[in-house]
């Protein structure tokens, strides 16, 4: 089965991958004041942080993997259901849901799964939500 993410041995990955991560880390852990202070400490520029941050995840040393998705969905009976229904069905352990309040008769919910155990891809879960009648947005957010 074929999938948009891979598994690469970070020594034929140029080094502003790492940089990269050490720049998130530093901003996580708020070891500096932001981004600029950030890039500048590990060496990278700011374009360089910006266009790779939301691409570049380390493996976590849990036993579970999660991953994070983000969903808008048109106000109607029973699609977050029809969501729940579908990760219960594929073995996703859902570990928290967060929905807004709709608004423009649209809300935005995001689930957290362990997706160690689950029986597809996470690209394969992420068409397979997409096409629930009322999901009008389905992506991956965060993995780990």
């Amino acid at each position: 089965m074929l999938t948009k993410y891979l598994i690469v041995s970070k020594e034929i990955l140029p080094d502003y991958y790492d940089k990269v991560i050490e720049a998130r880390n530093l901003i996580d852990s708020r070891k500096v004041k932001g981004v600029s202070e950030a890039v500048k400490k590990v060496g990278i520029s700011r374009s360089t942080f910006y266009k790779y941050k939301d691409y570049i995840f380390v493996p976590s040393s849990d036993l579970g993997r999660k991953a994070t998705f983000s969903f808008v969905l048109e106000h109607h009976k029973g699609i977050l259901s029809n969501i729940l229904n579908i990760i219960a069905d594929k073995n996703g352990n859902i570990l928290t849901i967060n929905q807004d309040i709709p608004i423009n008769s649209n809300a935005i919910v995001t689930i957290t799964l362990d997706v160690l155990e689950m029986s597809i891809s996470i690209d394969q879960m992420i068409m397979d939500l997409s096409q629930i009648n009322g999901v009008a947005s389905a992506k991956l957010i965060a993995i780990e």
